[in-house]
């Protein structure tokens, strides 16, 4: 992968430059000490991935990211000192586009850090999520699926399952500040972040939404009227016993925790009836999934491209067929809420 470095800090940027030169696989190809410089930089040569600060002079982090996913649509995975000291532009630089977070590691006296592995680990997963991109976008469309009709709702419990990525935060909560504060379903959410970030994502996503919003606890059942979210880097999954579950496999998938884990966990074990919503996202994980509750005779909608931040994960479920509805993001809190609505007049007839 070829990945450019954003920091205004010479030292870190040298650090940061020398142990992602040592990786395999991958090469710097240009360095930037702010915002601005990094958005002139992607004008001239855009990279696969950006390792971008949050701090600095002038134009910060989450603008950078903000202006360059408008103009240049890369990778961008966050780099910063403090996660916690920099919660609130952590989560402002996620709803900008950014992929993920991670603290930036020390490095000894020598130029080597001793908390690389989580860093290394962020770059090699986003790299197979690009690579993939880039495949795909080389293979030529395929027919689509045909329409397919089905409601079966024959229960009373309703879920909401939201899947999203890249982009996500800010989507998620465009699509639950439209429910009220009684909605007669459950919706939990699963969006492609570092479980040290999904305690603080819950409560941000809380502060803006009617509904309650907490974190996903393992045994826990989804009750009508709440919002649960994903809150480990092991896949979120609903078990035999209507219970949410925290599992490790598949171990080799670098979507954590997975959309298409979870939705195909609700095709395995939930009784009631359900809706998959698929949002922005860079990548391919949802797809499947959803098309499995399609299958099911559940109702799924994927975001359209003009209102997604990065239109992956919402267009591949597009090209397989996996979505019944393609809507744009300001429309589907209100779909949700109709849709809810008949199959609750079902239940009652």
């Amino acid at each position: 992968m070829r990945i450019a470095i954003v920091n205004d800090v010479a030292m870190t940027l040298e650090m940061l430059r020398r142990m992602v030169s040592k990786m395999p696989g991958h090469e710097v190809i240009w360095l930037a000490r702010s915002g601005t410089e990094a958005i002139a930089k992607c004008k001239e040569d855009r990279p696969d991935i950006i390792l971008m600060d949050l701090v600095m002079p002038g134009i910060n982090g989450v603008e950078a990211t903000r202006q360059i996913m408008l103009q240049y649509a890369c990778a961008i995975l966050v780099v910063t000192a403090s996660v916690k000291g920099n919660q609130r532009l952590a989560f402002e630089a996620l709803s900008a586009g950014a992929v993920d977070i991670v603290q930036t590691p020390s490095f000894d006296a020598d130029g080597e850090s001793g908390f690389d592995d989580q860093l290394q680990r962020k770059i090699n997963n986003i790299s197979q999520i690009v690579e993939y991109k880039y495949k795909q976008a080389r293979k030529s469309e395929k027919s689509r699926r045909t329409d397919q009709d089905g409601n079966g709702a024959s229960e009373k419990d309703l879920l909401v399952a939201i899947g999203a990525s890249t982009g996500g935060p800010a989507a998620v909560v465009e699509v639950l500040n439209k429910l009220p504060a009684n909605f007669p379903a459950a919706v939990i959410v699963v969006v492609h972040v570092d479980s040290a970030f999904a305690f603080g994502m819950a409560q941000w996503i809380s502060g803006m939404v009617k509904m309650p919003v907490h974190i996903a606890r393992e045994g826990e059942h989804p009750r009508a009227g709440e919002v649960l979210v994903a809150a480990s880097n092991d896949h979120l999954i609903l078990g035999s016993q209507q219970k949410l579950q925290y599992t490790s496999e598949p171990l080799d998938y670098p979507y954590r925790p997975s959309v298409d884990v979870f939705f195909s966990s609700l095709v395995q074990s939930w009784r009631g009836e359900a809706i998959g919503v698929l949002l922005t996202g860079m990548g391919r994980d949802g797809a499947k999934g959803l098309k499995k509750m399609r299958e099911h005779g559940w109702q799924t909608i994927a975001q359209d491209e003009k209102s997604s931040a990065i239109y992956g994960m919402p267009k591949e479920a597009a090209k397989i067929g996996a979505a019944s509805e393609i809507l744009p993001l300001g429309s589907i809190g209100a779909k949700l809420i109709r849709y809810i609505g008949k199959v609750r007049e079902t239940v009652r007839q």
